[in-house]
């Protein structure tokens, strides 16, 4: 998935950088307000993760605004103000989420998981497309009852193909779900991907729709 990290701390982003990365997602990190509200305007994501104490606009202002203007991206606000009414204007301000300074990465991962997971209208926690079975948790992907082995760019392309049943996905969208600023894309690079997947679990399991994507059959 693609994550926006808004993190004005230089410690606390590059180790969360690091970490989400290490879980094969694709993460924009921006220090600011103004610049978190610019990518938001520009890219979709899969969920924001919000410091509130940020320089120009602070968080509280980058989450009213996003609201205001029906920004429907999932946010997970974290932060060192711990006090019960901190959280509560956090969370009416449009947060779905809120985790305290300092915090462990594998309980970060979690909440991510659980805001994604809710915002896809799923409550399982395994994603289940046909004879297709995805653990988002630890990454698993079973194929007709057999493990499958993929690399960090065809487990993310899978998962996005499977994170909402029945829909094509065009080759800009996938893109745009695989890739941050700092990672160039080759012009075949998701065609290459879907060949290998193809390759792995079977020719019939993606299926190509002529002039307009790719969609997971089930």
């Amino acid at each position: 998935m693609r994550i926006l990290l808004v993190e004005d701390d230089e410690m606390i982003g590059e180790s969360v950088m690091a970490g989400l990365e290490g879980e094969d997602n694709a993460v924009d990190w921006v220090r600011d307000g103004n610049s978190a509200l610019l990518a938001l305007n520009t890219h979709t994501y899969s969920i924001m993760i919000l410091d509130l104490g940020l320089p120009g606009k602070d968080g509280l202002q980058v989450l009213r605004q996003m609201r205001a203007r029906r920004d429907p991206t999932p946010v997970l606000v974290t932060t060192a103000r711990d006090t019960v009414n901190d959280r509560i204007m956090g969370l009416d301000s449009g947060a779905d989420d809120y985790l305290i300074k300092p915090y462990d990465l594998d309980e970060l991962s979690a909440r991510i998981r659980a805001l994604v997971r809710r915002a896809a209208g799923r409550a399982d926690p395994v994603i289940v497309r046909g004879d297709l079975r995805i653990s988002p948790a630890t990454r698993e992907v079973v194929y007709r009852g057999v493990p499958v082995i993929l690399s960090s760019k065809e487990y993310a392309l899978l998962a996005a193909l499977a994170e909402r049943q029945g829909v094509v996905w065009s080759r800009a969208q996938l893109e745009e779900k695989l890739y941050n600023w700092d990672n160039g894309v080759g012009s075949n690079a998701i065609e290459v991907h879907i060949h290998h997947l193809r390759k792995k679990l079977s020719d019939s399991a993606i299926k190509t729709v002529r002039g307009v994507g790719y969609l997971l059959e089930t």
